[in-house]
């Protein structure tokens, strides 16, 4: 069976600030961002149904993340003391692989600033 990605995205607003930050650094101060999570699934083929996984099991597993990460201060979330870029890639990703097992990488990005970090899990 052929080994395929696909994706599906999900987006939410957060607050947050990174303490450990400079003196002065804008990211020390309180902020929000509107985020864009993409979550790639990397699997066989389905021979019977053709798919990896069924979108709507994926997207109820990325709306139960949203759901904690939306609109919430990012640094009060267990995990997330220091939300960067990176951390929040990890934890979304780390979130996610207990149900959604076929999970290969998430990246999260802040569109506005056009910048981002990518996840793939550990290497082995």
């Amino acid at each position: 069976m052929p080994v395929v990605e696909i994706y599906k995205e999900f987006r939410f607003e957060a607050a947050h600030y990174l303490p450990h930050a400079p003196k002065g650094h804008p990211n020390a101060r309180l902020h929000g961002h509107s985020f864009r999570a993409v979550v790639t699934l990397r699997g066989e083929v389905d021979p019977d149904k053709g798919w990896i996984r069924d979108f709507a099991a994926i997207e109820q597993a990325m709306n139960d993340m949203r759901e904690l990460l939306d609109h919430n201060m990012l640094n009060e979330i267990d995990g997330l003391a220091t939300p960067t870029l990176e951390r929040l890639a990890v934890f979304i990703y780390d979130g996610l692989k207990p149900t959604v097992p076929e999970v290969a990488a998430v990246g999260v990005h802040r569109d506005s600033c056009n910048e981002g970090a990518t996840y793939r899990g550990t290497q082995a």
